[in-house]
């Protein structure tokens, strides 16, 4: 990325809350855990999972896990292994990913999951959906994990669910008195029903220029910033292209601060790193293609902020019922409001120039090594639900 400083900050003493990872499940002597990885699906951020999961499978320890990647082509068919791995791009910087055809389909989700689990009962297998986006970070992928019974990376089917609705999680975070800019949910019906009073319903709560999101979308997707009436009348349009609900925000004067959260119940959160935007915001070509926006680790801030911010994610991602691992986006505005929530990523992107394992990197901990916390996370979690599971079973049949 161009003009990227990226500062490698000192160890800092953890608080008594993130004292300890949670433990380790894999070790060195452990036999090898069979990894599978998802990657594609049919939103519209395929392209960013293709590239995601040609960085996480160059980057993986492969005598800790056998590999098999299982790639989801754009109308939903999931291909080989062998296939998907021959489809992924080179993972070098700037790389365009090829598009995922479905040369040998596996079956349905259903069918794939059951086919992972045939006369493995006693294998330590663990999905690793690096999906970016609907039916994928959305709980969807999530639920076919749990209904298989197998371990998985990340946020479970309600965290990965209500963060993914931008709407929802603003709902959420406001009922907990977290700070947040203003905004409003519109619906695609309410609009086509009542779009003049409306538009002159967010221009007088929210001002001008405001951002307009759909609700259920990541990477900036259909994002637009409206200075005028037609402007958000437009960028209403360009949202609901993506989903039936979207959300418009107040534009606020505020820097761009991102945190890295890992873990279950005990938590760590990185030091936080600022983004400076190489267009009016940061946008799609900005994270992906290359652009020109800088990022800046650690970020310089006013003593305490840090510590603010730490606060904040860990806050937010208890309060939204995130596991294994999220990115916390802020604004800070400065002279104001301090730091403000604008959202949390449950999948966040692990290619070179994102920010998760650069901050994470930055606070000491390398990309193989998150990827085998993460892993460990995983296994964690399903080996605690699996004990609840078990005991209710047992109850229910009089034993």
């Amino acid at each position: 990325m161009t003009g990227v400083r990226a500062v490698r900050s000192p160890r800092r003493r953890r608080d008594r809350e993130t004292a300890h990872y949670d433990c380790p499940v894999t070790s060195e002597s452990s036999p090898p855990i069979r990894l599978l990885v998802l990657f594609g699906g049919q939103s519209a951020e395929h392209d960013v999972s293709c590239t995601t999961a040609a960085h996480v499978l160059a980057a993986v320890d492969r005598s800790r896990y056998d590999i098999e990647a299982i790639g989801i082509t754009r109308t939903g068919q999931f291909v080989t292994a062998a296939d998907a791995v021959a489809l992924l791009p080179s993972p070098t910087h700037g790389a365009q990913p090829s598009e995922i055809k479905a040369l040998e389909p596996v079956g349905a989700a259903t069918e794939l999951m059951a086919t992972v689990r045939d006369g493995r009962a006693d294998a330590r297998i663990v999905v690793l959906p690096l999906l970016h986006g609907p039916l994928g970070e959305d709980g969807t992928v999530q639920g076919m994990c749990e209904l298989a019974d197998v371990a998985y990376v990340g946020a479970g089917v309600l965290g990965s669910a209500v963060t993914m609705d931008k709407a929802m999680a603003k709902t959420v975070l406001d009922a907990a008195g977290l700070p947040q800019t203003r905004w409003q949910a519109v619906s695609e019906v309410d609009l086509a029903d009542e779009g003049e009073s409306i538009i002159t319903s967010l221009i007088d709560d929210l001002g001008l220029p405001c951002f307009v999101k759909p609700a259920n979308m990541g990477s900036s997707i259909g994002v637009s910033k409206a200075s005028t009436a037609e402007e958000l009348a437009g960028a209403l349009d360009a949202a609901f292209a993506y989903d039936e609900l979207a959300v418009v925000e107040e534009s606020v004067v505020a820097r761009e601060i991102e945190l890295s959260v890992l873990g279950n119940h005990e938590l760590d959160v990185s030091v936080p790193g600022e983004i400076v935007p190489g267009a009016e915001f940061y946008d799609y070509e900005d994270k992906y293609h290359d652009g020109n926006a800088q990022l800046i680790i650690p970020a310089e801030l006013p003593d305490g902020v840090a510590e603010q911010l730490q606060d904040l994610a860990r806050r937010a991602y208890r309060t939204l019922r995130v596991e294994g691992m999220a990115r916390a986006d802020f604004l800070y505005e400065e002279g104001g409001r301090g730091p403000l929530i604008n959202e949390l990523n449950t999948i966040p992107g692990f290619t070179p120039i994102s920010m998760y394992p650069k901050l994470w990197e930055a606070s000491g901990l390398d990309y193989s090594k998150l990827i085998d916390r993460l892993v460990d996370l995983a296994i964690e979690r399903h080996e605690r639900r699996s004990a609840k599971r078990n005991t209710e079973r047992a109850s229910r049949s009089g034993i």
